[in-house]
């Protein structure tokens, strides 16, 4: 598994913006949430976690809608159907995560299977998608797709929707309403 140090690394020797060093960057902050919730306890896990799902959420979607598409031309349709799945179970996981109680023994024990997981996707993007991206991408091209995954992310749902994970067209369709609706959910939570 990689680092979060390694990742900023290879984030830092790609031009500002570029979607691969932007995706690098944010699988170093998700690798660092997790620590941070397994770690903490009580109301300081609760924020770590909220951030972390939000995170997860956001990034997720981003990847299908951005990276997905080009990744089927450039890493192969096998390699990006595998990422949607492992997005899409994902996506089912952390919302179950969600509904549990945060300081219980099984909320632990299915996070520390979910991290796995997780760091086991970044892993394959990080050797298969992101490789591939950068061979046949420019850098023009990646960083208007970096700038593109960030505006998504902006608009993306903050909770995990697993009946969209992992199909683009269904996110197309639901996303924006269930951002507006998970952004609200948010705010009153708060």
């Amino acid at each position: 598994m990689s680092s979060a140090t390694a990742e900023r690394t290879q984030a830092a020797r790609l031009p500002d913006g570029d979607v691969v060093a932007v995706l690098l960057v944010q699988h170093a902050r998700i690798r660092d949430l997790f620590g941070t919730v397994r770690e903490a306890r009580g109301e300081r896990r609760k924020e770590a976690f909220d951030e972390l799902r939000a995170l997860l959420a956001v990034h997720e979607v981003a990847e299908e809608v951005v990276v997905r598409p080009v990744a089927k031309r450039s890493a192969g349709e096998r390699e990006a159907a595998a990422r949607d799945h492992e997005e899409a179970e994902a996506a089912q996981v952390l919302k179950r995560l969600e509904g549990m109680d945060l300081d219980s023994p099984g909320f632990l024990a299915v996070l520390g299977e979910f991290e796995k997981a997780v760091g086991d996707h970044a892993d394959h993007e990080e050797s298969e998608e992101f490789p591939a991206l950068v061979r046949d991408c420019t850098e023009e091209r990646r960083k208007a797709m970096g700038e593109r995954l960030l505006m998504i992310e902006r608009l993306a749902p903050t909770h995990p929707h697993p009946a969209a994970a992992g199909k683009p067209a269904a996110l197309a369709l639901t996303g924006p309403f269930a951002s507006m609706m998970d952004r609200v959910r948010d705010a009153v939570a708060r």
